[in-house]
């Protein structure tokens, strides 16, 4: 990840924050060092999800606008 995040936005410094301190499952404990967190929004609300590889349990955290 480059070090300089100008004109990047808050949203997505917030899924990057997750992409590097939240990647371990809290189903199965499986640490996913390659995952991604998904971002979408309806216009009112951001919608953060990760599904682990290992379990398939789905991880969210919703953030109104």
């Amino acid at each position: 990840m480059a070090t300089d995040e100008r004109g990047v936005t808050a949203l997505d410094r917030l899924r990057s924050r997750y992409e590097r301190v939240d990647m371990t499952c809290s189903s199965c404990g499986y640490e996913d060092e390659d995952g991604r967190w998904r971002s979408t929004t309806d216009g009112s609300q951001i919608h953060y999800s990760h599904v682990c590889p290992r379990c398939g349990a789905v991880r969210k955290r919703t953030y109104r606008l």
